[in-house]
């Protein structure tokens, strides 16, 4: 029963700002342009501050599990060959096998990957999905040019995909947040202690208190929102052509990507000395490889000029049936006595 328990109290309020939120724009109380500004908000400015914050708040860099980043990107990349397979013997059209491969690997970590983590391991375990984000962002960014250029030509585009997406990673609020946090945690890594207080002569949290809990506040609520404005911008429904390849493309990110990852995370780490994880690892692992397909998938879908309307399904689908998925598996781990 205290299982049972436990994995409601961390899947619930997620599903439930995200029906708020849907809701909200039934009722019409959000519209599209509150939703678009949400965005931009939750982009540029909340999810960087969670960020900065979780990383600011880590002891020190010895405290970085080097294990833990390996695996995900590892993982992400054994993600990328399978999307790859699967799109390779089920998807006919070219323009909808680099969507379904970029479904498969590319995760929503951010919108529901960190409230998740911070469900199930506290703010320790939102520090370790923070450094992993460090590697796994620009890997996925990377990859999703990868797989949507592979089978899909653009002669009028001007300049290399590539380097322009490595523009975009560089100009990534989340990846400078994410980067601006090391740096200040380095730097004070070589200030001098207080002896009296065991903590370095001079750091925002005591002698600039005031920029502290502002940037704590911005960090509190980083998460609601995001939910809430993920909900806002759903729409249900199915495209009839299409589906066939929601269902692999779906059934791929939902059940094949946390069933390959996951198992083989405990596997490895029951039976090597080196990825052994721990408590608060599982939590990041968990919320990278059980989360839903990034909402930015269908934008670079579009602008790449494979198939937009495929990706927004896989978007509003896997995002619906993946709650069912992180229960059971937070159920099972948690059984487990893993989490």
């Amino acid at each position: 029963m205290d299982t049972l328990i436990f994995s409601l109290n961390a899947v619930l309020p997620i599903l439930i700002l995200i029906l708020f939120g849907y809701i909200l724009k039934k009722v019409r109380f959000l519209d599209e342009h509150f939703l678009q500004i949400g965005n931009k908000f939750v982009f540029r400015v909340a999810l960087p501050t969670l960020l900065f914050y979780t990383i600011y708040k880590i002891d020190n860099l010895g405290d970085i599990s080097w294990p833990v980043i390996i695996y995900a990107v590892l993982a992400v990349i054994l993600l990328f060959i399978t999307g790859l397979i699967v799109a390779m013997i089920v998807i006919k059209d070219n323009h909808q096998r680099g969507t379904l491969i970029q479904a498969t690997f590319r995760a929503n970590y951010a919108i529901i990957g960190i409230p998740l983590a911070e469900a199930l391991g506290g703010q320790e375990a939102v520090g370790v999905v923070a450094l992993i984000s460090a590697f796994v962002v620009p890997l996925m960014n990377i990859l999703a040019v990868l797989a949507l250029t592979m089978f899909v030509r653009d002669e009028n585009e001007q300049g290399h995909p590539f380097l322009s997406t490595l523009v975009k990673i560089v100009k990534n609020p989340l990846i400078i947040s994410i980067f601006v946090g090391l740096l200040v945690l380095w730097i004070r890594s070589y200030l001098p202690i207080d002896p009296e207080t065991s903590e370095p002569v001079f750091s925002i949290k005591n002698n600039l208190v005031f920029l502290y809990t502002s940037i704590q506040w911005v960090a509190q609520i980083a998460s609601p929102i995001a939910l809430i404005i993920l909900g806002g911008t759903f729409e249900f429904f199915v495209i009839k052509n299409l589906a066939k390849q929601i269902f692999f493309g779906t059934f791929s990110r939902v059940v094949v990507a946390p069933a390959i990852t996951l198992f083989l995370a405990v596997w490895l780490s029951k039976n090597t000395n080196w990825f052994n994880f721990s408590a608060i690892e599982y939590p990041a692992l968990i919320a990278l490889f059980a989360s839903p397909t990034a909402v930015s998938g269908a934008i670079m879908a579009k602008e790449m000029h494979n198939d937009e309307a495929l990706a927004v399904q896989y978007v509003v689908w896997t995002t619906s049936l993946s709650i069912v998925s992180i229960f059971i598996i937070v159920f099972i781990f948690r059984s487990l006595n893993l989490i």
